[in-house]
This record gives structure tokens, C-alpha cells and sequence, in this order.
């Protein structure tokens, strides 16, 4: 991934799971990156070591996606420190519970798309200024197998707005095509070691999964960070629009 060398990137949700695996992988590639986090704070000397770089590489910037001011603030931070973007990896997004639909309260629902897509919605509002103007530039969009799939019993709201996701994406991509900015998003299943996946799957439940799962295994953080190298690389220069599914064969497109 040599094409990535001197890249600047700003990770949403970065310092955890799946986002700093991806982070860690960035900096290996001998990226520059800003990594946003909300309440998970990590060891700057402590990541860098992990990913074999000066610790100046690294800038950690705290923020809630849900509040747009916010948001603006992080990616302002973000290309203070790198002086451009050339890639954005929106990763930030999680299940916040599992309710039925007849349990959706409308809290609930608003916290949901918040979280989830309007989070995503005002950072890439706000850096795409500078991705046009870096020119080949790249956005990554984490979905979800169950934006695909419709997920488990009680992930209705979840499932929606990773679908959306899809559908941002791909809108996304026909807008910012002709300036430059290429944007694709890569749908996870089943990733074991996550704190998503620790707090809201049981063993039980892993465990059947992985019986339908064909490659006969879970996914970890890295298989989807692998892939997120990928798209946010010149490797997929005619790529945009599109979702990689990453779920052992689980489900297709």
C-alpha cells in the first residue's frame, strides 16, 4: 500500500476495535493521522509503538459527531494538524441498544440517526472542501452486514441507518465523482474482539453465526481494516460507489 505514503487521514472513532486497527494499518502505510475518539482516549506513545512510527505522526482529538459545531471542530483540528486531507475513514457509529419495533421510542430513533448517519453527515460536510482540493482523494464509509441482511432480533433502527449508510455512499459518490473524491464503504459481519460485539452479542449467539458463516470463522479487526487500506488507496483508483462486504461469505450484495 506504498501509494498511501504522506497520506493525511482523519479517522472518526479511531482509538478502538475496528477504528484503531484501521488507524494502526494508516500509520504503518506511512500515513499522517488525526484520530477523533469521543470517550475512548489512548497512549499517543503507546499507538505509535504499536504501529512502528514517531508518535508525530499521531494527533488524538476528543468530540461528539452528533453535534454538528462539534463535528466542524474536530475536522478543523483534523486539517490544523495535517494540513489537508487526502482521506476520511468514517467509522464512527455503533448499536446503542436492541429494541423491537414496537419498543422504538422516538428518543431512541433520534439517538439512533444521530449517531449514525448525522455524524457522518457533518464531518463529510466539513472536509469536503479539503478533499477537493487534495485532489484524488478517497472517503471510506463503515457500514454493516445488517445495513445488507436486516440484521438480529432488536437491531431494526441499527440495520436502517447502516443501510442508509449504503445509500449515502453511493449518492456520495455520483456528487463528489467529478471533483476528485472517490467514495466507497465497506460492510462488516460478524468481528469478534470489538467492544460492539462484546457488549451487545453472546457467545451463543456468536457461536451460531459462525456455523453460517461458509469461511467457518468471525471476522477480526483487521479484515476489515485490510480492506479499508484498500479503498482509501490509489490500488482502487476506478473504485467508487461501491461496498465490500467483508463476512466470511456470509451475504453478497
Amino acid at each position: 500500500m506504498n501509494s498511501l505514503t504522506k497520506k493525511r487521514v482523519l479517522v472518526t472513532a479511531g482509538t478502538q476495535g475496528i477504528g484503531r486497527q484501521i488507524t494502526v494499518r494508516l500509520l504503518e502505510a506511512g500515513c499522517k493521522v488525526a484520530v477523533h475518539y469521543f470517550s475512548t482516549e489512548v497512549n499517543i506513545e503507546v499507538l505509535a509503538s504499536e504501529a512502528g512510527v514517531d508518535a508525530s505522526q499521531i494527533k488524538l482529538i476528543q468530540g461528539d459527531l452528533r453535534n454538528k459545531e462539534q463535528a466542524q471542530a474536530v475536522v478543523a483540528t483534523a486539517l490544523d494538524f495535517l494540513g489537508g486531507m487526502d482521506v476520511l475513514v468514517n467509522n464512527a457509529g455503533s448499536l446503542i441498544g436492541r429494541r423491537r419495533v414496537e419498543e422504538l421510542e422516538e428518543d431512541f430513533w433520534r439517538d439512533s440517526v444521530d449517531l449514525n448517519l448525522s455524524s457522518v453527515l457533518w464531518v463529510t460536510q466539513a472536509a469536503t472542501p479539503a478533499l477537493t482540493a487534495a485532489g484524488s482523494s478517497s472517503i471510506v464509509n463503515l457500514a454493516s452486514l445488517a445495513g445488507r441482511k436486516g440484521g438480529h432480533a432488536g437491531s431494526l433502527a441499527y440495520s436502517t441507518m447502516k443501510g442508509a449508510v449504503l445509500t449515502w455512499t453511493r449518492a456520495l459518490a455520483n456528487e463528489l465523482g467529478p471533483k476528485g473524491v472517490r467514495v466507497n464503504a465497506v460492510a462488516p459481519g460478524l468481528i469478534l474482539g470489538t467492544s460492539f460485539h462484546n457488549t451487545h452479542t453472546t457467545k451463543e449467539s456468536a457461536d451460531e453465526t459462525v456455523l453460517g458463516i461458509p469461511l467457518g470463522r468471525a471476522g477480526d479487526a483487521d479484515d476489515v481494516a485490510r480492506v479499508v487500506l484498500f479503498l482509501a488507496s490509489e490500488h482502487s483508483g476506478f473504485v467508487t460507489g461501491a461496498t465490500i462486504d467483508v463476512n466470511g461469505g456470509v451475504y453478497g450484495s
